[in-house]
């Protein structure tokens, strides 16, 4: 076969790979998304509809659109949303019909005053939704007539909006524990894999795997940025939601097992980085690496104890468990028992005591038992 067309048949091959992959994220994310999607057509329908015929408004739409960006796909939490939304609706138009009575209405004074109106947002919040909708509501009062029922009706529709996605979040919420727990499963998962290379790293004296873990623990910082996030939006669920208030403890549980994972995962990176360092400059006895990796590799064991105690029906013993594995490996952790004397690879060690507290404090460990099991140093 010429080799012209191998090149062909192998684009094509990809692309169709590409496509089916597509295809298949975009099935999966559609079914995940049917309830969601469910709750936001009867709410931005609903809040339409009370608005135009409780309330006598004409044409509503800030009733339905306010509702649909309440209750939107983003892990915010939802009350903030709404409060963005209602007042920044609010506060718009306040300023457009301001501005509007000095400047009067043309082209060059819509521009000021949307350019005005998005400085004052920034000013007032950090909120992207308050600083739309400010913005947004000011342009209108510039460009559009006053609807029948005042300027301030759309500001009205809008907190009829948010009052329904507020409605349906604490009436039909979502299980409060069920993202969180699904986001600490995979970020220990990732810091497993992290210990994992870091381990192979000394296991072949390759410095490349232990930037490769670097890389690795580096790029979870964003998703985790994101999980505490969404851990924000689950407390609330669980705060003001009669159906799920019994879990507020569980929740909050989560919150800081999240903050200490953090931790730990920042301090992989350290690790990660220090390690390779190490490697390179040959600061690591046979004995002592051998030593090390084991330990390193345990450790990543007992991370994956501690991912199943966490991810799915959290029991005492699953996590006592994974306690008492990090424990047994804690109290290794002296330079002079891994048969390291160099001081770069000493520094590996008191770096890896550090990740060992973090991950200890996240088995539910108190601070000054985890840092009491260390080795004393001399």
């Amino acid at each position: 076969m010429p080799e012209s067309v191998q090149r062909e048949s192998a684009k094509v091959a990809a692309t169709f790979l590409f496509l089916k992959q597509r295809t298949s994220l975009g099935l999966r994310r559609s079914a995940n998304s049917v309830s969601r999607a469910l709750i936001m057509s009867f709410c931005a329908v609903g809040a339409y509809y009370f608005s135009e015929l409780v309330l006598g408004h004409q044409g509503p739409l800030f009733a339905a659109t306010s509702a649909i960006v309440a209750l939107g796909f983003t892990r915010d939490p939802r009350l903030r949303r709404v409060l963005e939304v209602g007042v920044g609706c609010t506060i718009g138009i306040a300023v457009g019909d301001l501005l509007l009575h000095w400047l009067g209405s043309g082209i060059w004074q819509a521009a000021l005053v949307v350019f005005l109106s998005i400085l004052l947002a920034r000013f007032l919040d950090s909120g992207v939704i308050f600083t739309t909708q400010l913005a947004l509501q000011s342009l209108l009062v510039v460009l559009l007539p006053i609807p029948e029922g005042g300027p301030f009706s759309r500001s009205l529709d809008a907190v009829i909006g948010g009052c329904f996605a507020l409605a349906a979040t604490f009436l039909i919420p979502k299980d409060p524990r069920r993202e969180p727990q699904e986001d600490l499963k995979e970020v220990l998962a990732e810091l497993t894999l992290v210990l994992r290379e870091c381990a192979a790293a000394l296991s072949y004296n390759d410095s490349t795997t232990a930037w490769h873990a670097l890389v690795r623990a580096r790029g979870q910082q964003q998703r985790i940025d994101n999980m505490r996030q969404g851990l924000r939006g689950s407390l609330e669920i669980a705060k003001l939601s009669p159906m799920y208030r019994r879990h507020l403890q569980e929740v909050e549980g989560m919150a800081q097992l999240m903050t200490r994972v953090d931790y730990a995962m920042r301090s992989s990176r350290v690790l990660a980085r220090r390690l390779a360092t190490a490697i390179n400059n040959a600061a690591l006895s046979d004995a002592g690496t051998m030593h090390l990796a084991e330990v390193v590799g345990q450790t990543a064991s007992a991370v994956d104890e501690l991912a199943a105690a966490v991810s799915g029906a959290k029991t005492h013993s699953s996590m006592s468990h994974a306690r008492n594995s990090l424990a047994e490996i804690a109290i290794r952790l002296h330079p002079s028992d891994l048969e390291i004397t160099l001081m770069e690879g000493q520094t590996v060690v008191l770096l890896f005591r550090t990740l060992m507290v973090d991950l200890l404090e996240a088995a539910e460990m108190d601070p000054v038992e985890a840092r009491a099991l260390l080795p004393k140093l001399q």
